[in-house]
């Protein structure tokens, strides 16, 4: 192109990368050849002349050809800016400035529909109200998302309207109209007006459309099916297009609604704590925010332990807040960077009045919860369905009067959906569940199930046995000397056979993660109870070995009598104290019991089992990895720093053994998941101090850290206890997901990535700068 022009204006091509500045020139050729062009130019002194030459004669030629009365200001403006090599003909140069004009009238008419389309879709009516939608002969407005349009015919069609992803209605276009809603976009955002009409059917109003019109049409490039499956980067249409994810987050709103208006009945208040907080040591790794104050920085709060104490010191009765909590740890399903809670602190309280507290409000959101939904059971797990959404009743709204027949109770309509559909969802009653809970001492969730948080729908706890065995034996599963050995049976359906108990077993010990097969402490054993072999299977215990373990274990343990396929764990553990949060045994017992419930060996078990674990101990000895206190105890606060002794023989055992003290903590379970956790707090400053100087021995900058919370206990601070409730796993598991990330709208990844926006960002060089940072390179 360049050297063809060059031709025309016969002066020589330049390189590009030789300009000293650019020069645009307008080109009016024949109609097939490209009427603008732009390129730079290096030009001497002689071309300059020339070229302001060349535009001195141009303007003079179309002075003299365009009547006066017609506005040359664009025109002159637009060849006063351009530079012309050569002088143009006076028919070219008119057809430049027609050209100019065309383009700036389409422009202009291009704007202005916007503009129209933009204040017709900016200022559209209000929609009707529900209640008209039962009124045949009521002129409504209604606006939403439209579904797949239906053609019955060349002159019939119709299409359903959702709003937050809830059918509210149906359009029936008939005549001109039916083409032009089959001209409209699937999933377009719309607005129609029409005319109520009544009909028989489980429609039984729907609207008969006078008009349609765009308020945003769907784009043609988004494939929606039954069978799309969208990225994370594409979160908006997985939330929109996802009905059980959807519906999930609804549920989380009505559940986090009825606990607020709770928390307000037993005399809570909702306040609010800052984010931005400080770094200290509360045994938990944190997000630091830096400022532009050279070598400052604010830390997100891992929970509001430390305001919410000061609240009490405060003089508040009650405190409570859904709270946004942050947490730099190793992320896992039921565990996000940054998490809600319902955080909760009451003056004048001991653990025992929170946890009735506790108990009252998760009961009222149960209560709320039985009331409004149903769980919908599929093969691997459940999800939460509104009842209202399953009764047979357009729009989903109860209009008429309570004795019209336009609404129906949710299990008829489940029933009549039944009969049509033979693969139709099964639906079930939330069960009821009962308060006070359960209460269990650590030692003993410990002891019977392996784990400080044991799900109580695994049948049968773990039993001692060394006792009862032979010395062959155990040196068979451990190299231990004098060691714990713990036993654990499991029962398989009636009719699976005693073989394929044996496969089952056989598979899942050749796929134990190295946790478990490479413990030290010798991997664990399995025994299958089979009447054709002698000893029923169990010869390695000896002639007598089994019939000894089965009269001395009491009838509780599930060991009252074996049966064929009858599956028993052996494992073997020092024999010392229990800590930390499960045993290997523990951790295999939960493994197998929900590996035989997916290969169908058990059935699932959907219900509910609420638990209170109390007594734990106050400090736990660190391991490697542990961010704990930062003090040189060796051993961390097991909660927090904060936390009282259990009793006045707990506090005398702060001063001999640490470690043997127990402390007023409690955690609430349900099947399996920690909830929350909760604890009296230690509302004396000296006695805080005391912990973190002698017990915790950290340095005195670390207990620096704190002073804004010892003044706050040395001014008359009344004794106080609280509990924070994990929001989202609570939602979790009453939705019947294996993941927080489900009931959460926007999460991160595993590695803490919002994939959706793409944080966290790398920081520029200008962000280093401002915030005094720089990266140190790792040697």
């Amino acid at each position: 192109l360049i050297p063809s022009l060059s031709q025309r204006l016969r002066f020589a091509p330049l390189s590009l990368k030789e300009t000293s500045k650019p020069v645009a020139i307008y080109i009016a050729h024949e109609p097939k050849l490209l009427r603008l062009a732009l390129f730079r130019a290096r030009l001497c002194l002689t071309l300059q002349m020339l070229r302001q030459c060349c535009r001195n004669r141009a303007l003079a030629a179309l002075q003299s050809r365009i009547p006066q009365s017609q506005s040359l200001s664009r025109g002159t403006s637009l060849l006063q800016k351009q530079s012309c090599s050569a002088a143009l003909s006076p028919k070219r140069q008119a057809r430049c400035l027609s050209t100019t004009q065309t383009k700036n009238a389409q422009d202009e008419s291009r704007h202005t529909q916007l503009a129209g389309e933009f204040k017709e879709c900016f200022a559209f009516p209000q929609m009707s109200s529900s209640e008209i939608w039962s009124k045949p002969g009521s002129h409504i407005v209604v606006s939403g998302h439209i579904g797949r349009t239906r053609k019955v015919g060349k002159n019939l069609a119709f299409a359903h309207l959702e709003r937050n992803g809830e059918r509210i209605g149906q359009i029936c276009a008939k005549g001109e109209n039916a083409a032009l809603l089959g001209k409209i976009r699937p999933f377009s955002a719309v607005l129609a007006k029409g005319v109520v009409t009544e009909r028989s059917g489980a429609t039984r109003f729907e609207m008969d459309m006078e008009s349609i019109q765009y308020l945003n049409p769907f784009p043609k490039d988004i494939i929606i099916g039954p069978d799309t499956v969208f990225p994370p980067e594409q979160r908006h249409l997985q939330l929109r297009f996802h009905e059980k994810l959807r519906e999930r987050l609804r549920f989380r709103a009505q559940l986090k609604s009825t606990m607020g208006q709770a928390m307000v009945d037993r005399e809570f208040m909702d306040v609010e704590t800052p984010i931005l907080f400080k770094s200290t040591s509360e045994g938990a790794r944190e997000f630091i925010v830096p400022t532009r104050r050279p070598r400052y920085a604010y830390a997100l709060p891992q929970s509001p332990q430390q305001y919410k104490q000061v609240l009490m010191a405060s003089g508040m009765g009650g405190y409570y807040q859904f709270a946004r909590c942050f947490r730099d740890e190793d992320h896992r399903a039921d565990r996000q960077p940054e998490f809600t809670q319902l955080d909760m602190e009451k003056s004048f309280a001991t653990g025992k009045t929170i946890m009735e507290d506790v108990e009252h409000v998760v009961g009222r959101a149960w209560d709320a919860l039985r009331e409004h939904y149903v769980m919908e059971v599929g093969e691997d797990s459940f999800a939460p369905v509104r009842k209202a959404s399953l009764q047979v009743q357009f729009l989903t709204h109860k209009v008429g009067d309570a004795e019209s027949n336009f609404g129906q109770d949710w299990k008829q309509s489940v029933q009549e959906g039944a009969k049509d559909n033979a693969k139709a969802p099964i639906h079930q009653e939330y069960p009821t569940i009962s308060t006070p809970f359960l209460r269990m001492k650590y030692t003993d969730c410990m002891d019977f199930y392996g784990s400080d948080k044991p799900d109580l729908r695994i049948p049968n706890r773990i039993c001692r046995v060394d006792e009862h065995l032979n010395k062959d034996f155990v040196s068979m599963i451990t190299d231990l000397e004098a060691p714990i050995v713990e036993v654990w049976k499991i029962s398989p359906h009636e009719d699976v056979d005693r073989r394929d108990a044996w496969k089952f077993v056989i598979n899942f010990m050749e796929n134990l993660p190295k946790t478990l097969s490479q413990n030290p402490d010798g991997a664990p054993t399995a025994l299958v109870f089979d009447s054709s072999k002698p000893l029923n299977g169990f010869s390695a215990l000896g002639p007598e070995g089994l019939d000894s373990i089965l009269s001395a274990l009491p009838e509780d343990s599930g060991f009252s009598s074996l049966n064929n396929g009858d599956i028993v764990l052996f494992q073997a553990r020092k024999n010392q104290p229990q800590q930390g949060g499960s045993t290997k045994l523990g951790e295999t017992r939960i493994a197998l019991y929900h590996a035989a419930v997916e290969a169908g060996l058990l059935e699932r078990d959907d219900s509910f089992k609420f638990l209170w674990v109390t007594d734990f101990p106050m400090f736990t000895p660190e391991e490697e990895g542990d961010v704990g206190q930062g003090g040189a105890s060796g051993f961390s606060a097991t909660h927090h720093p904060f936390t009282a002794p259990h009793s006045e023989e707990d506090f005398e055992l702060l001063f001999k053994d640490p470690l043997r003290a127990k402390a007023d903590h409690y955690d609430l379970v349900l099947n399996g998941v920690e909830l929350g956790g909760g604890s009296r707090r230690i509302h004396i400053a000296e006695i805080q101090e005391f912990i973190f100087r002698d017990i915790l021995k950290m340095s005195q900058d670390k207990i620096k850290e704190f002073s804004h919370l010892l003044k706050a206990l040395r001014a008359g601070c009344p004794p106080h206890a609280g509990f924070a409730i994990g929001f989202d796993r609570f939602v979790a598991v009453l939705s019947g997901s294996s993941s927080v990330r489900d009931v959460i709208a926007f999460p991160k990844n595993n590695n803490g990535v919002d994939e959706f926006a793409g944080g966290p960002g790398k920081m520029t060089k200008e962000q280093l700068e401002t915030y005094n940072l720089q990266f140190r390179k790792k040697e």
